[in-house]
Parts: structure tokens; C-alpha cells; sequence
């Protein structure tokens, strides 16, 4: 069964920085389609990044120039560097894997079938 177990998140202020880092267990294959979603209070989950089958990373508009993505394929990890926090960034950070996400366009969660129990990224002003 596949497990994705998320770690880094906390609380910083404005401009700090944090690293979360997502883990797939419980399979031995290491291609994955793997993002970062993040669900705010009373907002709906959108996409932050993604690194897709052909090992590109996408960004959403707000994380670019921000956060950086990246993975290590050995240990089947997908990291997301995370600099000049904002207020607005505060929300639950949830890791998303399926095997392919060929033909998304936007980070959608609809292409992704293994998800994370979320950890808490709090930013204050």
C-alpha cells in the first residue's frame, strides 16, 4: 500500500524560510508524478508544484520565484524549498503521487490518487 508521510512544516515569521519534504513508501517505484498541494481555512485545496512525468517542475503563480521543488528519486522523495514566507501562505501542505499526470495542464488534484495527511505551515505578520 502506498503511504506518502509529509515532514517540515511549523510556524515562522514573514520572510522565513521552511523546507517540507514528502516520502513514498510502500512501493518500489520511483517515477512517480509527485506535487505539493496547500488547503487555507475556508478556501479550497489549490496547487503549488508539481514534478511531473518527464521530470519537469510547474509552479503556480504564487510559488514561483519562491519555492523551489525538487526530488530525490533514490529515496523517493520530493522535497519544496519554501523562502520569503508570507502571511498568505499560511494553510495545510498536502502530498499528492500517482504514477503518471500526463496531460494535466494546471496542478489538478483530480489527476492524483495517493495523497499525504497534510502538515502545518503557519506564517505570521
Amino acid at each position: 500500500q502506498v503511504q506518502l508521510v509529509e515532514v517540515g512544516g511549523g510556524s515562522v515569521q514573514a520572510g522565513g524560510s521552511l523546507v517540507l519534504s514528502c516520502t513514498v513508501s510502500g512501493s518500489t517505484y520511483n517515477r512517480y508524478c509527485m506535487a505539493w498541494f496547500r488547503q487555507a481555512p475556508g478556501k479550497e485545496r489549490e496547487g503549488v508544484a508539481v514534478f511531473d512525468d518527464d521530470l519537469r517542475t510547474r509552479y503556480a503563480d504564487f510559488a514561483e520565484g519562491r519555492f523551489t521543488l525538487s526530488k530525490d528519486n533514490v529515496k523517493n522523495t520530493l522535497y519544496l524549498q519554501m523562502i520569503s514566507l508570507k502571511p498568505e501562505d499560511t494553510a495545510i501542505y498536502y502530498c499528492a503521487a500517482d504514477e503518471t499526470c500526463r496531460g494535466m495542464t494546471t496542478i489538478q488534484r483530480s489527476y492524483f490518487e495517493h495523497w499525504g495527511q497534510g502538515t502545518q505551515v503557519t506564517v505570521s505578520s
